[in-house]
């Protein structure tokens, strides 16, 4: 069975916000415990919660504070490289989802074209009622058509110019006379 994409929203019901804390902390500590296991790399979390006391880490103490230093170590430009903030995130999506519209703003476009194409070859829309804009985009539209068609020619003349292969010689067919002069040639 699968599953239906979460919506990422603010979950309002206390009890049901908190259920899903629980479930989601323990998930995400088992895939830091994979991915540390699998490719043999470093993994920590501190998780600050409003639910418990303590801030939560992962895997100890110590093991948070080995990788911090680590971390900390490095050049700013290496520390800063991959991070990503909640902001950045949302506004990455944002420009990721802008961008989907834009292009479905388009293929709706192209197809409205078309189908003003269609109607006015119908007889069922005039070329009268149409605006300057729709007349110069069905004059695209139709230029582009005639030009893949052109091409399409083109292409199956090419292959009706080239000549078939020359048929397969036949083998010659041995007559029951042939046949009974041989079998006479060897007795």
């Amino acid at each position: 069975m699968t599953r239906k994409k979460v919506k990422l929203a603010y979950i309002k019901n206390d009890v049901a916000r908190k259920a899903t804390f629980k479930k989601r902390k323990k998930g995400l500590m088992k895939k830091l415990s994979e991915l540390s296991i699998l490719c043999g790399i470093e993994t920590c979390t501190i998780i600050c919660s409003p639910y418990e006391k303590k801030p939560e880490v992962w895997p100890s103490t110590m093991g948070v504070h080995k990788t911090l230093a680590r971390f900390r170590k490095m050049p700013e430009s290496d520390q800063s490289k991959n991070m990503m903030s909640q902001e950045s995130y949302l506004r990455k999506n944002i420009e990721k989802m802008e961008e989907q519209l834009k292009k479905q703003h388009k293929e709706n476009h192209e197809k409205e074209i078309e189908q003003m194409m269609y109607q006015s070859l119908a007889g069922d829309k005039l070329i009268k009622a149409m605006t300057n804009v729709e007349l110069n985009e069905l004059g695209k539209l139709v230029e582009k058509n005639i030009m893949e068609i052109g091409e399409k020619i083109e292409s199956l003349k090419k292959i009706m110019r080239t000549p078939p292969p020359p048929p397969p010689t036949p083998q010659r067919l041995r007559t029951k006379l042939q046949i009974l002069r041989a079998r006479q040639h060897v007795n």
